[in-house]
């Protein structure tokens, strides 16, 4: 492979790991030859992911932890030093929605549950800044690094209906920014933080959302469709490409971006 997006060698740790998107670039980028490390919850999805990158040659580990409880991040952030001795690149995808942060289609703003908004909130953005805090560390100690965070469509427009899920990828797109300017100014343009912004691909999260149980399109889904220029979903391996080119040093200028993966979406008027 052309050097200059070469990973080869590198830890790279993975909040989010065991979804849908999170499974797809985790196994892509051991593939790579990175030293993929997944952090998540599901002990069993977690493990089946990392044997299934040792069967297809590449590297990896799990750890169980919760990205709002910076104990348990710090004690995966200690056990990757442990075993690797450094952290090249984060990767914050751990994210979600929940039913009360959502208003139904014939709901309104008033039924709203304000502490799953909350915990929309947290998990989505709090969820980003915990791991990044602990893991940027050993980054600024090394001089270099790179950090991608996970935002949507949801961050450039209001989306109807899913109003926590919206408020808290727009505040990924600003604290990616304000991150990005933050390091570069105080420690090293060596670090870089940027973002990825995927259009509409169907996850265990939003899959009865778009697709009836025979897989035809729900009014929601039809909607989706009719306003991506490709006329289709995303696929989850086609986000790969976006993130190896931005923890690679290909990108060695870029920082404080978002990148859109979203088949047109975001370029739709009329």
């Amino acid at each position: 492979m052309n050097g200059l997006f070469s990973i080869e060698g590198r830890v790279i740790v993975m909040t989010g790991g065991t979804g849908v998107l999170g499974h797809c670039i985790s196994v892509y980028l051991a593939q790579q030859g990175a030293k993929v490390v997944i952090i998540g919850r599901n002990v069993e999805t977690g493990n089946s992911i990392v044997s299934e990158m040792q069967a297809k040659g590449g590297t990896g580990m799990f750890i169980q932890a919760d990205v709002l409880d910076a104990g348990s991040i710090q004690n995966a952030c200690d056990t990757v030093l442990d075993r690797y001795g450094k952290v090249d690149s984060l990767l914050n995808a751990a994210g979600g929605n929940m039913p009360g942060a959502t208003i139904s289609p014939s709901g309104t703003f008033f039924d709203i549950k304000v502490e799953e908004f909350e915990r929309v909130l947290n998990v989505n953005l709090t969820g980003t800044v915990i791991p990044t805090q602990i893991f940027l560390k050993p980054m600024v100690d090394a001089g270099k690094g790179t950090i991608v965070n996970f935002a949507s469509m949801a961050a450039f427009r209001p989306l109807s209906r899913i109003m926590g899920y919206s408020a808290a990828k727009a505040g990924i797109n600003n604290f990616t920014a304000f991150l990005a300017n933050e390091i570069a100014t105080k420690f090293t343009p060596e670090i870089r933080v940027n973002a990825i912004a995927p259009g509409f691909i169907l996850t265990n999260q939003n899959r009865a959302l778009l697709t009836n149980p025979d897989g035809s399109l729900t009014q929601r889904g039809n909607d989706v469709i009719r306003q991506t220029p490709f006329k289709r979903f995303g696929k989850p391996e086609e986000l790969c490409g976006t993130i190896q080119y931005l923890i690679s040093d290909a990108s060695s200028f870029v920082t404080g971006t978002v990148s859109v993966v979203d088949g047109g979406f975001n370029t739709f008027a009329i």
